[in-house]
């Protein structure tokens, strides 16, 4: 199992827009193989500031998803509301040796 995060910040005035479009990733994503769940967290201190958790069952099933055409359309329609590039990380399980 791994965890997605990714960050993204939002132009000043333009949260509703990326919130509607990140809801919209998300139920895409339902449909998508290898996907857990998902969450969409705002900053306390800096509302302009999202964070996208989701859960996956394999590395591969998220690359999947990372270039499916729907996401990559609804990631351009996201491009133009946020002002930093998108940071990603992914994270699995820690097993010790």
């Amino acid at each position: 199992m791994i965890r997605v995060m990714i960050e993204r910040k939002c132009q000043p005035g333009k949260e509703k827009q990326l919130r509607e479009l990140l809801r919209e990733l998300r139920m895409a994503a339902l449909r998508q193989l290898g996907y857990i769940t998902g969450e969409t967290l705002r900053a306390a201190d800096d509302p302009s500031l999202f964070l996208v958790i989701s859960t996956w069952t394999t590395m591969d099933a998220w690359k999947l998803w990372q270039t499916a055409r729907q996401r990559l359309s609804v990631e351009e329609m996201i491009e133009p509301l946020i002002t930093t590039e998108r940071k990603v990380r992914v994270f699995t399980e820690d097993y010790e040796d």
